[in-house]
């Protein structure tokens, strides 16, 4: 695996005179924010070699390299997803790949349900810690001694000094933002109303199909993470609804310039 990992990184360092100290995640219906990158070079996850090539149909799959807020950043335009049929492993193989590419922290974002019954449709919230429901965990298998240690401690998922930052940023720009727990399960479905209960009662405020393996793999390599969501449905009972990917991305666009502001600011003040 450490090789291939390296053989992604020598082939993306190859093609761009980008060193990123910021690795960006997008998520569905997310990715205007690379309209605020100056971008410098774009790499189509096709020709990097090993890496997974995104089969959703809202994620286009490029590597964007370019400056944000001051900060030479990577930005994954399309992410992978354990639903797709890929395994852990390769779902969190970019992030790998990014840390070798020098990024020092990781900003991800996701679109996600509710389940906290004082949410609403568009409620942005920061998570401060998740719930892997997935069924594994991409450290599963060899340690990569030389990224990290086979043990990890996941006490602080989420940087603390981010949250903080990212809140007072969203009170100087008047945006209201929650913080919460995020649950991740493999989809493709979206939940039942039992399931939504089942999350809730568990501790959950938001369920999505992404960030926590990514997450973890960041925190394995000791890379302080931020994660945002936008909340595009709701699984509270008497609020449910019939739910399209459609709904989720149109949701999504319309909260996304508010998420990538707080994300923009933060970027430039760390």
């Amino acid at each position: 695996m450490l090789e291939k990992i390296k053989e992604s990184a020598a082939y993306i360092s190859s093609k761009t005179t980008v060193n990123p100290t910021v690795g960006i995640i997008l998520g569905t219906g997310l990715g205007g924010l690379v309209k605020e990158i100056n971008i410098i070079d774009t790499i189509p996850y096709e020709d990097i070699p090993n890496f997974p090539v995104s089969t959703v149909e809202s994620h286009s799959g490029k590597l964007i390299f370019g400056e944000l807020g001051g900060k030479k950043v990577v930005a994954m335009q399309g992410r992978f997803h354990y639903y797709e049929g890929y395994s852990l492993q390769q779902v969190t193989f970019p992030v790998r790949v990014m840390k070798l590419l020098g990024i020092e922290r990781l900003f991800v974002s996701n679109a996600s349900g509710g389940v906290n019954p004082d949410f609403e449709v568009g409620e942005i919230m920061i998570q401060d810690d998740h719930i892997n429901l997935f069924p594994g965990n991409p450290l599963i298998g060899k340690n990569i001694d030389e990224l990290g240690p086979r043990f990890p401690d996941m006490s602080e998922p989420y940087d603390h000094h981010m949250i903080e930052l990212a809140k007072t940023i969203a009170t100087e720009n008047n945006i209201k933002v929650s913080v919460g727990i995020y649950a991740g399960l493999t989809g493709p479905t979206l939940e039942t109303p039992a399931e939504y209960m089942y999350v809730r009662n568990i501790g959950a405020d938001a369920v999505g199909m992404s960030t926590v393996p990514e997450v973890i793999v960041a925190r394995h390599m000791e890379i302080p993470c931020f994660a945002i969501s936008i909340i595009t449905d709701l699984g509270v009972p008497g609020k449910i609804q019939k739910v399209s990917v459609q709904d989720v991305i149109e949701v999504a666009s319309r909260q996304e310039p508010k998420m990538t502001l707080i994300m923009r600011e933060l970027i430039a003040r760390i």
